[in-house]
């Protein structure tokens, strides 16, 4: 069976143009010691709006590592995708991520339920000398298999689709659960493995919802005691639900949602060590950010383009951000107004945007409405693919500046 390596990082490209640039922070990693897969990410939703096709990841990646001479482990990742579109990405793709999201909340057949509760009702004792659980009643166990066991057959199906395609064990298979509005507990994500598991998924990663905001672009905000206990305890979970269920002995959490998560790398990186835990990040979205600071700071014709972007999406704002209503937090009367921004220079335009904590200038609520304002980048996609060329040494040393230097070494302690 294919098999992701311990340690994987989600690079998403949205235009496709910084795929060298970002194998540069995975062979920068492997110097220090730190060997990490590279997996070249894009969703169905992000293809629609700027326009491109699954082939065209894979076109990126391959060519990134061609010219880099890399000769490891890579993928390229079919992101956030579901029933009614993962044809298009079964050719290209060799990783893929189902979210199951839209199906949470749904319940599956009566007949299922009862399928399902006759072996977990087994668990309602047991699970605390597994520190998954302080006890769990017959009642908790059904109401976890109303919330989640038809997202689990709807899994099924779609892995099936691919399956039949590529063939067994031929792909990695992720299932993503993070864009809901409320978190699966340590205790809910033990019976949705054994969900997957009873439905014969061989899933090598799970990306949860787990508690706080994880915002597009921005640090976590939440209780970073309260993410250590809840992420200690579904590293625990994987680990014993791997020996319980069968599953891959490299299964491993995923954290997802385009988040800097800056703040809670030194907690993630010091737990999976000390569980001895493979993590698989995605820091989607923040490579077109860097493209956007890399031209406001070119000046001339890039910083005028990154304005004209954000003066339109102060404009299209609902648009913009509907996609995206579980993943950001933009408070409208703390963003920088059109008559500001005008005026800035490019050190000012790159300074809000540009996030560096401790920084006066950062403005977060600026940086998330940038992020999901891509699609107004793609809407003029000549001129700004022109502009990316133009300035291209440049933004390439932002874009592995910013995996290398704020995720990579944060997460992995490096000091550079």
């Amino acid at each position: 069976m294919k098999s992701i390596g311990k340690y994987s990082f989600g690079t998403g490209d949205r235009f496709g143009h910084q795929g060298t640039a970002q194998l540069s922070a995975i062979t920068k990693a492997a110097k220090y010691g730190i060997d990490i897969v590279p997996v070249w990410n894009k969703s169905n939703r992000e293809h629609v709006i700027t326009g491109t096709k699954p082939e065209a990841v894979r076109y990126e990646a391959d060519n990134a590592v061609r010219e880099a001479g890399f000769d490891k482990q890579y993928f390229v990742d079919a992101d956030h995708i579901g029933f009614d579109n993962v044809d298009r990405f079964t050719d290209s793709c060799d990783f893929f991520t189902i979210d199951v999201a839209a199906y949470i909340g749904r319940k599956a057949d009566e007949e299922e339920i009862e399928t399902f509760l006759k072996d977990a009702l087994r668990y309602t004792k047991g699970l605390e000398k597994k520190k998954i659980s302080q006890g769990i009643t017959e009642k908790a166990i059904r109401s976890i298999a109303e919330r989640y066991l038809f997202a689990a057959i709807r899994a099924f199906d779609i892995y099936r689709k691919i399956e039949k395609v590529k063939g067994r064990g031929n792909f990695i298979t992720e299932i993503s659960m993070d864009e809901v509005p409320h978190a699966q507990s340590p205790t809910e994500l033990f019976f949705i493995l054994a969900m997957l598991a009873n439905e014969d998924i061989p899933l090598q990663t799970i990306a949860p919802k787990f508690t706080g905001r994880f915002n597009k672009g921005v640090d976590y905000e939440g209780d970073i005691r309260s993410f250590e206990r809840e992420f200690e305890a579904d590293l625990m979970v994987i680990g014993h639900a791997i020996k319980e269920f069968g599953l891959p002995e490299n299964l491993k959490i995923s954290v997802h949602s385009g988040s800097d998560k800056f703040s809670l790398y030194p907690v993630i990186g010091r737990l999976i060590k000390k569980h001895n835990s493979g993590i698989h990040i995605k820091t989607a979205g923040t490579t077109w950010l860097e493209e956007a600071i890399g031209l406001a700071e070119s000046g001339g014709e890039g910083l005028e383009f990154v304005k004209e972007i954000y003066l339109k999406s102060l404009d299209r704002i609902d648009e913009l951000s509907a996609p995206y209503a579980d993943v950001i937090d933009i408070k409208v009367s703390a963003l920088p107004s059109a008559e500001e921004v005008t005026k800035w220079t490019g050190k000012e335009f790159s300074g809000a945007l540009s996030h560096i904590p401790g920084c006066s200038s950062y403005n977060k609520g600026m940086r998330q409405l940038m992020h999901i304002a891509y699609k107004l980048a793609a809407e003029r996609k000549t001129i700004f693919y022109s502009l990316l060329e133009a300035e291209k040494e440049a933004i390439a040393l932002n874009v592995t500046s910013n995996i290398f230097n704020r995720h990579i070494c944060r997460l992995f302690d490096i000091t550079p």
